[in-house]
């Protein structure tokens, strides 16, 4: 849970950019690869963390956030879908440090039928995110792109360094 606005600001800014990099190996043709046929595609996971980042905020009372609405057609460009991305999470530093201060995180804002404190709305963003990256890099690899590194090397980024990947 953050307790400081500069903390999640700094996290966010990393954590964005990671997940621009998932996003940016995407192509259009892999938009559609799914694990089964009811689960979600690795379009709409792509479109599910672009829409979430307004959406939950504004869920939290914190105004600013653009994007898209949730729920929405999940576009069939993967570049729609980055620029999306990028638009929504260049907003949300900003609209953080505009609408809440250090002293607010430790404050309650009902969060889906629960009460959670602002740091830890803060810290669900980023964590939502994570969780979902995991799910599309599995999907990525079985619509054989090659997935980027988020928290240490790819495969692919270890054998382009000569170091066997670890087993």
């Amino acid at each position: 849970m953050y307790r400081r606005i500069d903390d999640f600001v700094k996290d966010w800014e990393h954590d964005a950019q990671t997940t621009l990099k998932v996003l940016r190996a995407l192509t259009d043709e892999s938009l559609a690869q799914r694990i089964v046929p009811e689960g979600r595609s690795l379009g709409r996971l792509a479109w599910h963390v672009t829409e979430t980042l307004p959406e939950m905020m504004e869920h939290a009372g914190l105004h600013g956030v653009t994007g898209p609405v949730p729920l929405s057609e999940t576009p069939a460009s993967a570049a729609e879908i980055v620029a999306a991305y990028e638009g929504a999470a260049a907003s949300v530093g900003p609209a953080v440090t505009a609408g809440w201060a250090d002293d607010m995180l430790d404050e309650e804002v009902p969060m889906y039928g629960q009460q959670w404190k602002r740091g830890l709305v803060l810290s669900v963003l980023l964590l939502h995110q994570a969780h979902h990256r995991g799910q599309m890099t599995v999907l990525m690899r079985q619509a054989g792109l090659t997935v980027p590194g988020c928290y240490g090397p790819a495969a692919e980024e270890w054998a382009a360094m000569g170091i066997p990947a670890m087993a």
